[in-house]
């Protein structure tokens, strides 16, 4: 069994149950066969008279019941499992955060939480049930047939390996091909969510048809990748099939020839006969769920990569209690780096900021600016060094509790395919329809919003794509007026590729929001920097300037 999947179903304990019941009960219907063949070689051979073909008939409906539970059962564990997956992989996600998050494609793991996980159905289902009967019922079948004929006994238990030991030499090379079918279909699942989100772009360079040939390209070889796998998977059919033939052969013939020379009573060759394809049979069915499972094994295996891999470490359920009231902020000699990284993003910073205090970050690109604002929203962590919150390590504070005091405007705000209201009070679920509206119109949002079609209810493109930028930007302003819980103000470079009303209009919003709060503004506009009471310049991951905002001027826009 896949190890990893066993130590997720070990740590759940509803999948534990369902999968023992399932594994159980697919036991039990294989065990009946022996009562089957018995009653039927009895019946046919007049040892048994037909009243026991009742009996016959109430083992054939118990085994037809009993795969009817297993079936639902398994369904069941499937659906557990599945669904324990993509919550771990979804909680990972936010571990890691945006800045790690970029070294996975937004595609792969859309096709990997999707589509991948599903295939994981052939082996919860039918490998998993198969693999426990092939490990009881073939050997019960053993004893039974040595107690009625050792010499077809004997044969049996001899040709028996040979089908798990062709099949194991088939299932490696089936895992090799399998794993590169995934490969492919992750490759084009990436591919095309790239071409869609970028086809504004490659239509502007005309390059819109060579990616559809690009597209064309990567489908190709995934269909040449399943087309692979699927040989493999009929090869390996005929090979346990012909193992299987060949062995029943050598048991069936010396069978029919001592029977006809007196040698073997009737019911004694009937039970043979009934019982040697059920030995060989749990071992063939293990054989064909295997290959059918192994697309699912592949994903398992991208998704305990995920899981399992390198940075953002598990959030703490809990953990101190964050501080009422905009707090002061604490920098401590710290750096952070990133894993794809060989200089710091920030190195040997120290910092205080105080409570309610106004801050504009200026820099040139790449200076560590917006990593600064990611270590606060504790999207990264101090490779060296501490944050503090009015003198408690960040580290140690709930980190639902202190996100809970944050309100941040990204430079790209992201909207969802949803409503404005929905979009506005996305930090903020419960708030009224009034509540939305008023943050709307602290944040100069109303402006337009009342011009769409439907308002407030008007359903927002994906990514916002029936906004202009400013509106955006507005809309995002308006999420973070709906948090008045919030205590501190992050806002990366909130004016950026703005035209001058709608500046005007996010300056002022900003103004407004800040009142009250610990703001830090990654800044580059002058409008933005004049809003601030103190200006840090940072270069190179290091603080080079720290002076009242009057006295810098704004210089470079970044990261």
């Amino acid at each position: 069994m896949h190890k990893d999947l066993l130590r997720l179903m070990r740590a759940e304990s509803s999948l534990r149950r369902h999968l023992t019941v399932t594994l159980a009960v697919a036991v039990a219907a294989g065990l009946l066969v022996l009562a089957q063949a018995e009653l039927l070689a009895g019946v046919l051979s007049g040892r048994f008279t037909s009243a026991a073909l009742l009996l016959l008939a109430g083992v054939v409906g118990l085994r037809a019941l009993l795969g009817w539970g297993q079936g639902i059962f398994a369904a069941r564990t499937a659906t557990g499992v599945k669904s324990a997956l993509r919550h771990r992989l979804l909680a990972r996600l936010q571990e890691l955060g945006p800045a790690r998050l970029g070294v996975h494609r937004s595609g792969e793991l859309v096709t990997l939480t999707g589509r991948g996980l599903d295939a994981l159905d052939p082996y919860l289902t039918g490998y998993l049930p198969a693999m426990a009967v092939a490990g009881v019922v073939p050997v019960a079948v053993l004893i039974r047939l040595f107690t009625a004929d050792l010499a077809s006994a004997v044969i049996v238990l001899v040709t028996l390996p040979l089908i798990p030991i062709f099949g194991a030499l088939v299932g490696m090379h089936t895992k090799a091909v399998t794993e590169r079918q995934w490969r492919a279909l992750s490759r084009l699942g990436g591919h095309f969510l790239d071409v869609v989100r970028g086809l504004p772009t490659l239509r502007a360079f005309g390059r819109a048809k060579y990616q559809a040939t690009v597209i064309e390209r990567v489908a190709d070889q995934h269909r040449s990748a399943t087309m692979r796998t699927l040989r493999v998977a009929f090869l390996s059919s005929l090979v346990l099939e012909l193992c299987a033939s060949l062995s029943l052969a050598l048991v069936a013939v010396p069978i029919g020839l001592r029977l006809l020379g007196g040698s073997l009573d009737l019911t004694t060759a009937l039970l043979v006969l009934l019982l040697a394809p059920e030995a060989y049979l749990p071992l063939r069915m293990m054989g064909t769920k295997f290959h059918a499972s192994m697309e699912g094994v592949a994903a398992a295996d991208a998704a305990f990569a995920v899981l399992d891999g390198p940075g953002g470490a598990p959030e703490a359920a809990g953990g101190a209690r964050v501080p009422a009231g905009a707090p002061e902020i604490r920098l401590e000699n710290v750096t952070v780096r990133y894993p794809d990284r060989d200089d710091a993003a920030l190195s040997g910073v120290s910092l205080v900021i105080a409570p309610g205090e106004r801050v504009a970050l200026v820099g040139e690109s790449g200076g560590g600016k917006s990593t600064l604002l990611h270590l606060l929203l504790g999207f990264v962590e101090p490779s060296e060094g501490r944050v503090l919150v009015d003198g408690a390590d960040l580290a140690g504070l709930d980190p639902a509790g202190w996100r809970a005091k944050l309100a941040f405007v990204p430079q790209r705000p992201h909207l969802f395919a949803a409503s404005v209201t929905d979009n506005i009070r996305l930090g903020a679920p419960d708030a009224t329809p009034d509540e939305v509206r008023r943050a709307a119109e602290s944040a100069h949002a109303t402006e337009f919003v009342d011009d769409l079609p439907g308002g407030f209810d008007t359903l927002v493109g994906e990514r916002g794509a029936n906004l202009s930028a400013g509106q955006r930007q507005r809309l995002a302003l308006a999420r973070a007026f709906c948090r008045p819980q919030a205590t501190v103000l992050l806002l990366d470079e909130p004016t950026a590729r703005l035209d001058g009303r709608s500046e005007a209009a996010v300056v002022a919003a900003t103004a407004e929001l800040s009142e009250g709060r610990t703001a830090i503004v990654v800044a580059h506009r002058p409008a933005m920097i004049e809003l601030a009471e103190r200006v840090i310049r940072v270069h190179d991951g290091r603080i080079v300037a720290d002076s009242a905002a009057q006295d810098l001027e704004p210089a470079g826009e970044g990261r």
